[in-house]
Protein backbone atom coordinates (compact mmCIF):
# COMPACT_ATOMS: atom_id res chain seq x y z
CA UNK A 1 0.00 0.00 0.00
CA UNK A 2 1.32 3.45 -0.81
CA UNK A 3 0.19 6.74 0.66
CA UNK A 4 -0.35 9.83 -1.46
CA UNK A 5 0.21 13.39 -0.30
CA UNK A 6 -0.18 16.91 -1.58
CA UNK A 7 3.25 18.54 -1.30
CA UNK A 8 4.19 22.20 -1.77
CA UNK A 9 7.61 22.75 -3.31
CA UNK A 10 9.66 25.16 -5.34
CA UNK A 11 10.21 28.89 -5.32
CA UNK A 12 6.79 29.54 -6.80
CA UNK A 13 4.99 27.13 -4.45
CA UNK A 14 3.98 24.41 -6.88
CA UNK A 15 1.60 21.87 -5.35
CA UNK A 16 1.92 18.32 -6.59
CA UNK A 17 0.75 14.80 -5.86
CA UNK A 18 3.47 12.59 -4.41
CA UNK A 19 3.44 9.00 -3.27
CA UNK A 20 5.32 7.32 -0.47
CA UNK A 21 6.48 3.88 -1.63
CA UNK A 22 6.80 2.61 1.95
CA UNK A 23 3.24 3.69 2.71
CA UNK A 24 4.36 6.29 5.27
CA UNK A 25 1.61 8.73 6.21
CA UNK A 26 3.31 12.10 6.71
CA UNK A 27 1.57 14.69 8.91
CA UNK A 28 0.66 18.14 7.59
CA UNK A 29 3.73 20.38 7.62
CA UNK A 30 6.30 17.58 7.45
CA UNK A 31 9.39 18.64 5.52
CA UNK A 32 10.28 15.98 2.97
CA UNK A 33 12.76 15.22 0.18
CA UNK A 34 11.00 14.40 -3.10
CA UNK A 35 12.05 13.32 -6.59
CA UNK A 36 10.37 15.27 -9.39
CA UNK A 37 10.99 15.50 -13.12
CA UNK A 38 13.33 18.42 -12.29
CA UNK A 39 15.45 16.44 -9.80
CA UNK A 40 15.63 16.26 -6.02
CA UNK A 41 13.68 18.95 -4.20
CA UNK A 42 12.49 19.69 -0.71
CA UNK A 43 8.85 20.21 0.07
CA UNK A 44 6.22 20.45 2.76
CA UNK A 45 3.31 18.05 3.04
CA UNK A 46 -0.09 19.73 2.98
CA UNK A 47 -2.52 16.83 3.24
CA UNK A 48 -3.09 13.17 2.55
CA UNK A 49 -4.83 12.31 -0.71
CA UNK A 50 -7.13 9.49 -1.71
CA UNK A 51 -5.42 6.48 -3.20
CA UNK A 52 -4.61 6.82 -6.90
CA UNK A 53 -2.33 5.10 -9.35
CA UNK A 54 1.36 5.91 -9.20
CA UNK A 55 1.21 7.09 -12.80
CA UNK A 56 -0.98 9.99 -11.63
CA UNK A 57 1.67 11.15 -9.15
CA UNK A 58 4.06 14.02 -9.87
CA UNK A 59 6.86 12.26 -8.04
CA UNK A 60 7.89 10.21 -5.05
CA UNK A 61 8.56 11.14 -1.43
CA UNK A 62 11.99 9.73 -0.63
CA UNK A 63 12.15 10.57 3.08
CA UNK A 64 11.44 13.04 5.82
CA UNK A 65 14.11 15.75 6.04
CA UNK A 66 17.04 14.79 8.28
CA UNK A 67 19.47 16.98 10.21
CA UNK A 68 21.98 16.40 7.41
CA UNK A 69 19.39 17.47 4.84
CA UNK A 70 18.80 20.67 6.82
CA UNK A 71 22.53 21.45 6.75
CA UNK A 72 22.72 20.83 3.00
CA UNK A 73 19.65 23.00 2.45
CA UNK A 74 21.29 25.85 4.43
CA UNK A 75 24.40 25.61 2.21
CA UNK A 76 22.26 25.64 -0.94
CA UNK A 77 20.36 28.69 0.35
CA UNK A 78 23.67 30.53 0.77
CA UNK A 79 24.63 29.65 -2.83
CA UNK A 80 21.16 30.68 -4.02
CA UNK A 81 21.45 34.04 -2.28
CA UNK A 82 24.88 34.60 -3.83
CA UNK A 83 23.54 33.66 -7.29
CA UNK A 84 20.61 36.05 -6.81
CA UNK A 85 22.91 38.94 -5.93
CA UNK A 86 25.33 38.16 -8.76
CA UNK A 87 22.45 38.02 -11.25
CA UNK A 88 20.83 41.23 -9.92
CA UNK A 89 24.18 43.05 -10.11
CA UNK A 90 24.80 41.83 -13.67
CA UNK A 91 21.28 42.87 -14.77
CA UNK A 92 21.91 46.36 -13.39
CA UNK A 93 25.37 46.52 -14.99
CA UNK A 94 24.00 45.52 -18.41
CA UNK A 95 20.87 47.66 -17.95
CA UNK A 96 18.65 44.77 -19.02
CA UNK A 97 14.89 45.46 -19.08
CA UNK A 98 13.96 42.59 -16.73
CA UNK A 99 13.30 42.14 -13.06
CA UNK A 100 14.85 39.19 -11.28
CA UNK A 101 12.02 37.68 -9.22
CA UNK A 102 13.77 34.79 -7.54
CA UNK A 103 16.46 32.14 -7.82
CA UNK A 104 15.88 28.51 -6.93
CA UNK A 105 18.64 26.01 -6.28
CA UNK A 106 17.32 22.45 -6.28
CA UNK A 107 18.22 20.12 -3.44
CA UNK A 108 20.33 17.95 -5.73
CA UNK A 109 22.66 20.93 -6.16
CA UNK A 110 22.62 20.42 -9.92
CA UNK A 111 19.97 22.85 -11.10
CA UNK A 112 19.70 26.58 -10.61
CA UNK A 113 16.53 28.29 -11.84
CA UNK A 114 16.26 32.04 -12.44
CA UNK A 115 12.78 33.58 -12.52
CA UNK A 116 12.41 36.84 -14.43
CA UNK A 117 9.65 39.32 -15.06
CA UNK A 118 10.12 40.58 -18.61
CA UNK A 119 11.33 39.31 -21.96
CA UNK A 120 14.21 36.86 -22.04
CA UNK A 121 16.64 38.34 -24.53
CA UNK A 122 19.73 36.71 -26.05
CA UNK A 123 21.81 38.97 -23.80
CA UNK A 124 19.97 37.66 -20.73
CA UNK A 125 20.46 34.07 -21.92
CA UNK A 126 24.19 34.73 -22.35
CA UNK A 127 24.39 36.21 -18.85
CA UNK A 128 22.65 33.23 -17.25
CA UNK A 129 25.06 30.86 -19.03
CA UNK A 130 27.95 32.85 -17.51
CA UNK A 131 26.37 32.51 -14.08
CA UNK A 132 25.92 28.78 -14.68
CA UNK A 133 29.63 28.41 -15.28
CA UNK A 134 30.36 30.49 -12.21
CA UNK A 135 28.14 28.30 -10.03
CA UNK A 136 28.94 25.08 -11.91
CA UNK A 137 25.28 24.22 -12.37
CA UNK A 138 22.81 23.67 -15.15
CA UNK A 139 20.86 26.89 -15.45
CA UNK A 140 17.23 26.91 -16.46
CA UNK A 141 15.14 30.03 -16.39
CA UNK A 142 11.49 30.80 -16.83
CA UNK A 143 9.67 33.91 -17.82
CA UNK A 144 7.59 34.66 -14.76
CA UNK A 145 5.15 36.86 -16.68
CA UNK A 146 4.49 34.12 -19.25
CA UNK A 147 3.73 31.59 -16.53
CA UNK A 148 1.32 34.04 -14.90
CA UNK A 149 -0.49 34.64 -18.18
CA UNK A 150 -0.43 31.12 -19.61
CA UNK A 151 0.05 28.65 -16.75
CA UNK A 152 -0.41 25.11 -18.02
CA UNK A 153 -2.23 26.19 -21.13
CA UNK A 154 -5.58 27.56 -22.19
CA UNK A 155 -8.00 28.09 -19.28
CA UNK A 156 -5.42 26.89 -16.75
CA UNK A 157 -6.88 27.14 -13.26
CA UNK A 158 -10.37 28.09 -14.40
CA UNK A 159 -13.70 26.29 -14.37
CA UNK A 160 -13.53 26.27 -18.19
CA UNK A 161 -10.64 23.81 -18.04
CA UNK A 162 -11.42 20.11 -18.09
CA UNK A 163 -12.39 19.01 -14.57
CA UNK A 164 -12.30 22.53 -13.12
CA UNK A 165 -8.54 22.94 -13.45
CA UNK A 166 -5.75 21.92 -15.73
CA UNK A 167 -5.01 18.76 -13.77
CA UNK A 168 -1.83 18.23 -15.76
CA UNK A 169 0.62 19.16 -13.07
CA UNK A 170 -0.89 19.66 -9.65
CA UNK A 171 -3.73 18.95 -7.30
CA UNK A 172 -4.62 22.61 -7.25
CA UNK A 173 -3.52 24.47 -10.35
CA UNK A 174 -0.83 26.92 -9.30
CA UNK A 175 1.79 29.06 -10.91
CA UNK A 176 4.80 26.85 -11.41
CA UNK A 177 8.00 26.68 -13.35
CA UNK A 178 7.30 23.00 -13.96
CA UNK A 179 3.67 23.44 -14.89
CA UNK A 180 3.17 22.22 -18.45
CA UNK A 181 0.80 20.11 -20.46
CA UNK A 182 1.95 16.51 -20.56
Amino acid sequence: MSRFHAVRLGAVANIGRFWSPEGVAYPRGARVVVRTDRGLETGETLSSLDEMSRSQADGVILRKMTVEDDLLEARLKKNRDEAYQACADRIAELKLPVVLMDVEHLFDGESLFFYFLGDVTPELERMTRELAELYDTKVRFREFAEAVAVGCGPDCGTDAAEGGGCGSCSVTCSLSATCSSK
